[in-house]
């Protein structure tokens, strides 16, 4: 074992706290004259901004300090509080429905996503369970099944609530796991197909999800309608042109386009800085994502690996899949840009996460 590092990765750090900076900033451009019009309070998204982001900063210094081999410890009972809080907050009275979906437990404005608690206790306990169990992943009853129960049972609850978005990132950063423990590409190859069989089945039993696809396959037949966000989060990216109309200018956020400060807050962003803000993002995040798979590959012991493996894989799914979304490559799925967005307990739990990616790297061989 290596010894423990004076400091963490510094460009893992550095790259984290400037995203989040820019989010801050952005939250508060993109949110401003919502605010105002909901709240009376031009600052009201900023504020809520800053606290759950100082209170995540906290919890990534504190996780960032703590080894990290303490969670194997408590991945099983992590798994298991948040199963109940997926049992809670599908309960009528208890569960809070925003967007559409029965997915937050909270007071008013203030709560915390349940889906959001699974994804991290999810990638935890699959590390541990793959890195105990790492000679059986060749074999599908006794290596492959009990991962892909556990992952299929947080994702069949999460879908009752109903959040897609939440379930494709838990299951993309669950089977890079599960791949790189080592199981059989005969094995994933048939539970890929057998996935894409499962979501057509699920886009085609909810109205919604279908008016979904037709809406980006054919956003112009629908303008007003299922095309409308796609159509609009175009129109906020294209006048951005190289260097954007200047940070405060977006036109967009004059209620054109809906969720500016949360799903589609990167169009406001290159509506405002351009090509060269929008690229500048995408860079903070390719540099972090790289010393996140540098963290797994030099991790001292395998648990480490494929914790960091799973970390790097929820922030990568994210990133790909929200990016996706507002430049028009896939369908509206609701998912946010990672420390961009405005976010509670997301944000927190996001940069929890960070805080052990960056323990990890502390013990770096």
């Amino acid at each position: 074992m290596s010894k423990e590092r004076s400091a963490a990765d510094t460009i893992l750090f550095i790259s984290t706290i400037l995203l989040l900076v820019i989010g801050v900033m952005m939250v508060y451009s993109a949110s401003a004259v919502l605010a105002f019009h909901d709240y009376g309070d031009s600052f009201y998204y900023l504020k809520r901004q800053l606290i759950f982001a100082i209170l995540g900063v906290v919890a990534m210094v504190i996780t960032m300090n703590v080894d990290y081999r303490i969670w194997r410890k408590a991945a099983k009972p992590g798994l298991i509080l948040g199963f109940i809080l997926l049992i809670i907050v599908l309960i009528p009275g208890i569960g809070v429905v925003r967007g559409g979906a029965r997915s937050w437990l909270g007071i008013s404005s203030f709560g915390i996503q349940p889906s959001e608690f699974i994804k991290i206790v999810i990638i935890i306990y699959l590390a541990k369970m793959l890195s105990e169990e790492s000679s059986e992943i060749t074999r599908f009853t006794k290596g492959l099944l009990p991962p892909l129960l556990i992952v299929g049972l947080a994702f069949g609850m999460i879908m009752l609530q109903p959040d897609l978005g939440t379930g494709a990132v838990l299951v993309g950063a669950s089977m890079l796991m599960i791949y790189i423990a080592g199981a059989r590409i005969l094995h994933l190859n048939l539970l890929g197909l057998t996935g894409v069989v499962g979501l057509v089945g699920l886009i085609l039993a909810a109205p919604y999800r279908l008016k979904r696809i037709t809406g980006f396959l054919f956003p112009w037949d629908d303008p007003l309608g299922a095309g409308y966000q796609i159509i609009q989060s175009l129109y906020a990216i294209g006048p951005g042109g190289l260097v954007g109309l200047g940070l405060g200018m977006s036109r967009q956020k004059y209620s054109y386009l809906p969720e500016p400060q949360t799903d589609f807050i990167f169009s406001i962003l290159a509506e405002e800085l351009g090509f060269i803000g929008g690229i500048l993002v995408l860079f903070l995040f390719m540099l972090l994502l790289w010393r996140g798979i540098r963290i797994a590959i030099l991790a001292p012991d395998k648990f480490g690996s494929l914790l960091a493996t799973g970390i790097v894989g929820m922030i990568a799914v994210q990133v790909i899949i929200n990016i996706g979304v507002v430049i028009g490559m896939f369908p509206v799925t609701g998912i946010t840009l990672p420390l961009i967005s405005a976010g509670g307990s997301s944000l927190t739990l996001m940069l929890t996460a960070l805080g052990v990616l960056l323990n990890i790297s502390r013990y770096a061989r």
